[in-house]
């Protein structure tokens, strides 16, 4: 199913699975992914949340008040079993890498894939700080301009 995962995304998804297990969730689902691209803080897709002026902070207050309100079915992805939403952001992202050319599957296609799992709770948390697909893709591109200079 995946293509090629960064080695930033591997370690991204090794953190977030920590998170989960400090949250005391007995799965992985999108807000984990989310808060451990924050928490690594080196890939594009924290300078993407960076730039929004989304942090782990706010990050953290919105998903506290939305992981209160529901719970969501599993599928097992690793150790931990994943949310459906989780699938659905992994596909997502190999998609978005594979039409942006990039070999591998990078933290800021998770961020755009996020973008675009509508009602994951990644997805509702960015939208309720601001960030919208459309302005995470276009500093993407302002940022893949800058390495090209």
């Amino acid at each position: 199913m995946y293509e090629k995962l960064s080695k930033r995304v591997d370690d991204v998804v090794k953190i977030a699975r920590g998170i989960a297990r400090e949250m005391d969730h007995e799965y992985l689902g999108t807000e984990h992914l989310l808060l451990a691209i924050l928490q690594e803080g080196t890939g594009v897709g924290a300078r993407i949340l960076a730039a929004a002026g989304i942090d782990q902070n706010s990050v953290r207050a919105e998903l506290d008040k939305r992981i209160r309100k529901s719970m969501e079915d599993t599928w097992v992805f690793g150790r931990l079993p994943g949310s459906p939403h989780l699938k659905g952001v992994v596909v997502q992202a190999v998609d978005i890498a594979g039409k942006l050319n990039s070999k591998d599957v990078c933290t800021e296609h998770l961020i755009l894939a996020m973008l675009l799992e509508k009602g994951s709770l990644a997805e509702q948390t960015l939208r309720a700080l601001g960030l919208t697909y459309d302005a995470a893709k276009s500093r993407l591109a302002e940022l893949a301009a800058e390495c090209e200079t």
